[in-house]
């Protein structure tokens, strides 16, 4: 049953309770530097760019006590789409999106053509895709679906002059990262359930990969009929508890800004200003 075990490899969504300076920090100051190090790594197009910025994101994930095994377990399921968008971005890449650079042909065949600007974008698409997804469940793993919420809103507040809806925002964005899990866990069980009645799921063979893709469509349809239903609960819950939105609600936590708060706020906002004007060599 190891071959069916998604949810141990799903990172993004889950919170773990534990005593760290990362855990403890205003949840609004930590979506702040979270989108200040994502812009850090959208903007970040170089190698030692890169490698300071995979240093920077696994050195926070030490800093909150999380294993950085357990972390890079949400890599796993991703692994076949990295490979198969590098070999895309080797083979096709062509002289027009090198912006002005000098590059050197390692291959050509017809218009398939390899060169050193095309393994540069393919190693820092890598990089890039690495850090988003360790840093994203380095979010969830020390904020909790409140504080995410809360904060969120709290950040989104000053757009409400305008009538924009910061509280269902908010809220919408948390509900979709929380039910990242949910839906994990559920397709496990439907595989599961399929394999012990006898279903072929692909696990074995030498094009496992391509058997297994193949073999979870039929899981899609029940996958979304149940997400339809738990959608459904929810609204049921919610209307139960007489929920009319973010009009005139009151919050039972209030946040407030400490001065380690500040603190890591001026590291972050530093370290991205480094990083965007830093004339990386390579």
């Amino acid at each position: 049953m190891e071959d069916f075990e998604i949810l141990r490899n799903i990172t993004i969504g889950q919170y773990l309770a534990l005593d760290s300076f990362i855990h403890k920090m205003d949840p609004r100051v930590k979506l702040f530097c979270f989108a200040l190090i994502v812009a850090a790594v959208t903007f970040c197009t170089s190698y030692m760019g890169n490698v300071i910025l995979l240093v920077v994101v696994f050195a926070l994930v030490a800093l909150s006590k999380i294993p950085i095994r357990y972390a890079l377990n949400g890599l796993k399921p991703a692994i076949p789409f990295m490979v198969f968008l590098a070999v895309m971005q080797i083979l096709f890449y062509t002289p027009s999106f090198a912006g002005g650079q000098n590059c050197t042909v390692l291959f050509r065949f017809g218009i398939i053509e390899s060169n050193t600007c095309s393994l540069q974008l393919a190693i820092v698409s890598a990089a890039r895709f690495v850090e988003l997804l360790v840093l994203t469940s380095l979010l969830t793993f020390s904020t909790t679906v409140t504080e995410l919420t809360l904060g969120t809103e709290q950040l989104l507040s000053p757009l409400k002059r305008f009538n924009f809806p910061a509280h269902e925002l908010a809220l919408t964005m948390t509900i979709a990262l929380r039910f990242v899990p949910t839906f994990a866990e559920e397709l496990e069980r439907i595989m599961k359930a399929q394999a012990s009645r006898g279903a072929d799921l692909g696990q074995h063979g030498r094009l496992r990969f391509v058997r297994q893709t193949r073999a979870l469509l039929p899981l899609i349809v029940p996958l979304f009929l149940s997400a339809l239903r738990r959608a459904e609960e929810l609204v049921l819950a919610m209307e139960a508890r007489c929920y009319v939105g973010g009009k005139g609600r009151t919050n039972i936590l209030h946040f407030e800004f400490k001065s380690s708060d500040w603190v890591a706020l001026t590291l972050v906002s530093l370290f991205f200003v480094g990083i965007l004007f830093i004339p990386f060599p390579l």
